[in-house]
Protein backbone atom coordinates (compact mmCIF):
# COMPACT_ATOMS: atom_id res chain seq x y z
CA UNK A 1 0.00 0.00 0.00
CA UNK A 2 1.48 3.38 -0.95
CA UNK A 3 1.67 6.36 1.42
CA UNK A 4 3.28 9.78 1.11
CA UNK A 5 4.76 9.47 4.59
CA UNK A 6 7.92 7.40 5.00
CA UNK A 7 7.50 5.00 7.93
CA UNK A 8 10.82 3.94 9.47
CA UNK A 9 10.95 1.35 12.24
CA UNK A 10 14.04 1.61 14.43
CA UNK A 11 14.04 -1.97 15.63
CA UNK A 12 15.87 -2.80 18.83
CA UNK A 13 18.36 -5.62 18.33
CA UNK A 14 16.41 -7.88 20.70
CA UNK A 15 13.40 -7.57 18.41
CA UNK A 16 15.54 -7.97 15.30
CA UNK A 17 17.27 -11.15 16.50
CA UNK A 18 14.50 -12.91 18.39
CA UNK A 19 11.11 -11.78 17.06
CA UNK A 20 11.07 -13.17 13.55
CA UNK A 21 7.30 -12.79 13.26
CA UNK A 22 6.97 -9.44 15.05
CA UNK A 23 4.26 -7.05 13.90
CA UNK A 24 6.90 -4.52 12.82
CA UNK A 25 8.04 -6.86 10.07
CA UNK A 26 4.43 -7.49 9.10
CA UNK A 27 3.86 -3.73 8.92
CA UNK A 28 6.70 -3.18 6.46
CA UNK A 29 5.56 -6.07 4.28
CA UNK A 30 2.29 -4.19 3.79
CA UNK A 31 3.59 -0.63 3.33
CA UNK A 32 5.49 0.31 0.18
CA UNK A 33 7.07 3.44 1.68
CA UNK A 34 8.57 1.85 4.80
CA UNK A 35 11.73 0.23 6.10
CA UNK A 36 13.37 -1.29 9.17
CA UNK A 37 16.71 -0.14 10.59
CA UNK A 38 18.01 -2.49 13.33
CA UNK A 39 20.18 -1.20 16.15
CA UNK A 40 20.37 0.53 19.53
CA UNK A 41 22.62 3.55 18.93
CA UNK A 42 21.25 5.28 15.84
CA UNK A 43 23.03 8.64 15.86
CA UNK A 44 25.90 7.26 13.77
CA UNK A 45 23.86 4.73 11.79
CA UNK A 46 24.35 5.71 8.11
CA UNK A 47 20.80 5.14 6.91
CA UNK A 48 19.28 6.99 9.87
CA UNK A 49 21.67 9.91 9.38
CA UNK A 50 20.93 10.10 5.65
CA UNK A 51 17.18 10.30 6.28
CA UNK A 52 17.56 12.96 8.98
CA UNK A 53 20.00 15.10 6.99
CA UNK A 54 18.14 14.92 3.66
CA UNK A 55 16.84 18.48 3.07
CA UNK A 56 13.81 17.03 1.30
CA UNK A 57 12.69 15.26 4.49
CA UNK A 58 10.90 16.45 7.61
CA UNK A 59 11.96 13.84 10.21
CA UNK A 60 9.90 13.31 13.38
CA UNK A 61 9.76 10.72 16.16
CA UNK A 62 6.47 9.07 17.09
CA UNK A 63 6.68 9.09 20.87
CA UNK A 64 4.19 10.49 23.40
CA UNK A 65 5.04 12.99 26.08
CA UNK A 66 5.30 16.69 26.88
CA UNK A 67 6.09 18.79 23.83
CA UNK A 68 4.82 16.23 21.32
CA UNK A 69 2.61 17.46 18.47
CA UNK A 70 -0.77 15.85 19.06
CA UNK A 71 -2.16 14.77 15.68
CA UNK A 72 -5.51 13.90 17.24
CA UNK A 73 -5.90 17.49 18.40
CA UNK A 74 -4.74 19.05 15.12
CA UNK A 75 -1.50 20.19 16.72
CA UNK A 76 0.93 19.49 13.88
CA UNK A 77 2.35 22.65 12.22
CA UNK A 78 1.61 21.65 8.62
CA UNK A 79 3.01 24.95 7.34
CA UNK A 80 6.47 23.88 8.50
CA UNK A 81 6.29 20.73 6.40
CA UNK A 82 5.94 22.63 3.14
CA UNK A 83 6.99 20.47 0.20
CA UNK A 84 9.18 18.20 2.31
CA UNK A 85 8.39 14.53 2.84
CA UNK A 86 7.28 13.56 6.33
CA UNK A 87 9.51 10.80 7.71
CA UNK A 88 8.17 9.22 10.90
CA UNK A 89 10.53 7.17 13.05
CA UNK A 90 9.05 4.59 15.43
CA UNK A 91 11.11 2.78 18.04
CA UNK A 92 10.12 -0.87 17.64
CA UNK A 93 10.80 -2.30 21.10
CA UNK A 94 9.33 -2.82 24.53
CA UNK A 95 8.96 0.31 26.68
CA UNK A 96 12.13 -0.41 28.66
CA UNK A 97 14.14 -1.07 25.50
CA UNK A 98 12.75 2.01 23.77
CA UNK A 99 13.95 4.17 26.65
CA UNK A 100 17.43 2.69 26.28
CA UNK A 101 17.38 3.53 22.56
CA UNK A 102 16.54 7.15 23.35
CA UNK A 103 19.29 7.32 25.98
CA UNK A 104 21.82 6.03 23.47
CA UNK A 105 20.53 8.09 20.50
CA UNK A 106 20.49 11.74 21.49
CA UNK A 107 19.96 12.93 17.93
CA UNK A 108 16.87 10.78 17.64
CA UNK A 109 15.55 12.09 20.94
CA UNK A 110 16.04 15.67 19.80
CA UNK A 111 13.73 15.29 16.78
CA UNK A 112 10.27 16.88 16.86
CA UNK A 113 7.80 14.40 18.33
CA UNK A 114 4.36 13.25 17.29
CA UNK A 115 1.65 11.56 19.32
CA UNK A 116 -2.00 10.63 18.92
CA UNK A 117 -4.91 9.31 20.94
CA UNK A 118 -5.79 5.78 19.78
CA UNK A 119 -9.31 5.49 18.40
CA UNK A 120 -9.62 1.93 19.76
CA UNK A 121 -7.87 -0.26 22.33
CA UNK A 122 -5.38 -2.89 21.24
CA UNK A 123 -6.70 -5.87 19.32
CA UNK A 124 -3.84 -8.11 20.48
CA UNK A 125 -5.39 -11.27 21.94
CA UNK A 126 -2.31 -13.50 22.24
CA UNK A 127 -0.19 -11.14 24.34
CA UNK A 128 -1.11 -8.82 27.17
CA UNK A 129 -0.75 -5.04 27.14
CA UNK A 130 1.05 -3.40 30.08
CA UNK A 131 -1.48 -0.54 30.21
CA UNK A 132 -4.53 0.89 28.42
CA UNK A 133 -3.60 2.77 25.27
CA UNK A 134 -0.60 0.57 24.51
CA UNK A 135 -0.56 -0.81 20.97
CA UNK A 136 1.43 -3.26 18.90
CA UNK A 137 3.59 -1.74 16.17
CA UNK A 138 1.18 -2.58 13.37
CA UNK A 139 -1.72 -1.08 15.32
CA UNK A 140 0.33 2.03 16.10
CA UNK A 141 1.08 2.55 12.40
CA UNK A 142 -2.60 2.01 11.54
CA UNK A 143 -3.62 4.65 14.07
CA UNK A 144 -0.83 6.94 12.89
CA UNK A 145 -2.07 6.77 9.29
CA UNK A 146 -5.62 7.47 10.44
CA UNK A 147 -4.39 10.52 12.37
CA UNK A 148 -2.24 11.75 9.47
CA UNK A 149 -5.20 11.49 7.11
CA UNK A 150 -7.42 13.30 9.60
CA UNK A 151 -4.84 16.10 9.80
CA UNK A 152 -4.71 16.36 5.99
CA UNK A 153 -1.09 15.21 5.87
CA UNK A 154 -1.53 11.89 4.05
CA UNK A 155 -4.07 9.56 2.46
CA UNK A 156 -4.87 6.14 3.89
CA UNK A 157 -6.36 4.29 0.90
CA UNK A 158 -6.97 0.84 2.43
CA UNK A 159 -7.84 1.23 6.09
CA UNK A 160 -8.54 -2.46 6.59
CA UNK A 161 -5.30 -3.85 5.22
CA UNK A 162 -2.97 -3.64 8.24
CA UNK A 163 -5.58 -4.85 10.72
CA UNK A 164 -6.59 -7.71 8.43
CA UNK A 165 -2.97 -8.85 8.24
CA UNK A 166 -2.66 -8.52 12.02
CA UNK A 167 -5.82 -10.57 12.62
CA UNK A 168 -4.68 -13.25 10.15
CA UNK A 169 -1.31 -13.52 11.91
CA UNK A 170 -3.01 -14.01 15.27
CA UNK A 171 -5.47 -16.59 13.93
CA UNK A 172 -2.58 -18.55 12.43
CA UNK A 173 -0.60 -18.53 15.66
CA UNK A 174 -3.63 -19.56 17.73
CA UNK A 175 -4.50 -22.39 15.35
CA UNK A 176 -0.94 -23.70 15.28
CA UNK A 177 -0.72 -23.62 19.07
CA UNK A 178 -3.98 -25.54 19.36
CA UNK A 179 -2.87 -28.07 16.75
CA UNK A 180 0.33 -28.62 18.72
CA UNK A 181 -1.73 -29.18 21.85
CA UNK A 182 -0.18 -26.41 23.90
CA UNK A 183 -1.27 -22.87 24.87
CA UNK A 184 0.45 -19.84 23.44
CA UNK A 185 2.99 -18.15 25.68
CA UNK A 186 1.06 -15.44 27.49
CA UNK A 187 -2.16 -16.04 25.54
CA UNK A 188 -4.92 -13.86 26.86
CA UNK A 189 -8.36 -15.29 27.54
CA UNK A 190 -10.02 -11.89 27.36
CA UNK A 191 -10.01 -10.63 23.72
CA UNK A 192 -9.77 -7.07 24.96
CA UNK A 193 -6.28 -7.76 26.30
CA UNK A 194 -3.16 -7.46 24.21
CA UNK A 195 0.61 -7.37 24.37
CA UNK A 196 3.39 -5.09 25.39
CA UNK A 197 2.91 -2.15 23.11
CA UNK A 198 2.87 1.47 22.27
CA UNK A 199 0.53 4.32 22.89
CA UNK A 200 1.74 6.25 19.90
CA UNK A 201 5.00 4.44 19.31
CA UNK A 202 6.24 1.09 18.13
CA UNK A 203 6.47 -2.26 19.87
CA UNK A 204 6.06 -5.92 19.07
Amino acid sequence: MPTRTRIVLLMHLKEWRREKCATGRLTCLNLENSEIIPGIRFDEEPRFVSLVEDPGNFPVLLYPGPGSFDLSAGGFPAEELGSRRLVVFLVDATWSCSRSVLRESRRLGALPRLMFTPAEPSRFVIKRQPAPGCLSTIEAVHELLLALEGAGLDAYPDKGRLLAAFDAMQRTQIERARTAGRPLNGEATDPRRGARGAGGRGSR
